[in-house]
């Protein structure tokens, strides 16, 4: 499931800096379900980029993504902006920071 090639994902480090305090992150309670889900078939073919509205509704909860490309994780997303979406990417084997931007996802499901 979990593929060493990242397609321009970008990691981070999971604190942020502001002028008043650093903030921590919220981290995944645990590991993602065991299984991963089947691929919708209702995807519409020729969708050039994810609605950031849409997967705003997966915020801290168990998301799972399937890349332009063919990669496929476990995501948890804590941030949705205009044109990306952070959050924990699950390696397999423990959860890692990173940034996505949304034009390299082809679906979601949370």
């Amino acid at each position: 499931m979990y593929s060493e090639e990242h397609e321009h994902i970008e990691y981070h480090i999971h604190t942020y800096n502001t002028p008043r305090q650093q903030q921590q992150v919220m981290q995944p309670p645990s590991s993602p379900p065991s299984t991963a889900p089947q691929m919708p078939q209702s995807q519409q073919a020729g969708t050039q980029a994810v609605d950031p509205f849409a997967i705003r509704g997966c915020l801290y909860r168990y998301t799972y993504i399937w890349m332009k490309g063919g990669n496929r994780f476990w995501f948890w997303p804590v941030y949705v902006g205009r044109r990306s979406v952070s959050g924990f990417r699950w390696t397999g084997r423990r959860w890692v920071y990173t940034g996505i931007d949304l034009n390299r996802i082809e679906m979601f499901t949370c």
